[in-house]
């Protein structure tokens, strides 16, 4: 199962209409403080499968990184642990800003 990709348009749309929603951000800690999208929560690639206590299965979840590469693999993760209601922002946070 491929994880499905939304485009910035589509997630700043659903940041302002979803209230289940939930955005996991896989960069390391040292990009996450140079600027992350507002209410996301870090996990790193490298421990996103020893941290699972802390994404809610129940809501949607979109996972952001740089450029979309660690987003999709961390999908790929996540599905292989049970994650349904996942989405990779297609670009990156690299496109989030422009």
């Amino acid at each position: 199962m491929s994880c499905q990709e939304l485009t910035v348009g589509e997630l700043k749309q659903k940041l302002m209409s979803e209230a289940n929603l939930q955005i996991i951000d896989v960069r390391e800690v040292e990009e996450y403080r140079a600027g992350h999208i507002e209410g996301s929560t870090l996990i790193p690639l490298g421990i996103l499968p020893h941290r699972l206590d802390l994404i809610d299965r129940d809501k949607e979840t979109v996972l952001v990184c740089r450029s979309g590469n660690r987003s999709r693999e961390a999908c790929t993760i996540l599905q292989g642990r049970g994650f349904r209601k996942l989405s990779s922002l297609h670009g990156g946070l690299s496109s989030f800003s422009h």
